[in-house]
């Protein structure tokens, strides 16, 4: 079966079952692998992608559901003036070591920042306590959230 997905601000039609997950929809049918398929019960957030600008753990959504919506990958994030200041704080701050949890910490905080220009550590704590990092790296990735909204406020101020 065929579905039409927009993925980072692009149509495709791909070939793959609209009950398949978008998680699988994303690395199978578009061959997009920074998504990660970690634990396959929206546990670790590791599938993280934004849909129409909410953060949603793709292994827990079906693909069919997704069509008529804007989904963004980390492969969408950066522009083609550089990274998106959520890339780049978590390069500046390393909060990361293996970088599989990465992606979807930077979509996660990408929709926090959304919804909460200016978190307090605790808000940011709170909203990214459904992504898992094997690294313990928590206390850089709060810095880098941190960064990242004080770059994003300066950017609007």
């Amino acid at each position: 079966m065929a579905i039409e997905l927009n993925i980072n601000g692009r149509n495709r039609r791909l070939e793959i079952d609209p009950a398949a997950t978008l998680l699988e929809a994303l690395r199978d049918g578009a061959g997009l692998t920074g998504t990660k398929y970690g634990c396959g019960e929206g546990q670790c957030g590791a599938c993280t992608v934004l849909v129409d600008g909410r953060a949603v753990k793709s292994c827990l959504v079906s693909a069919g559901s997704a069509a008529g919506k804007k989904i963004v990958t980390i492969e969408g994030l950066a522009s083609r003036q550089g990274l998106h200041p959520v890339q780049q704080a978590f390069l500046d701050h390393a909060a990361f070591q293996c970088g599989f949890c990465t992606p979807g910490m930077i979509l996660g905080t990408v929709a926090l920042l959304g919804q909460d220009p200016n978190p307090s550590a605790a808000r940011i704590r709170e909203a990214l306590q459904g992504h898992l990092c094997r690294c313990g790296a928590y206390p850089r990735i709060v810095d880098a959230v941190r960064a990242a909204a004080k770059t994003r406020e300066s950017r609007r101020g």
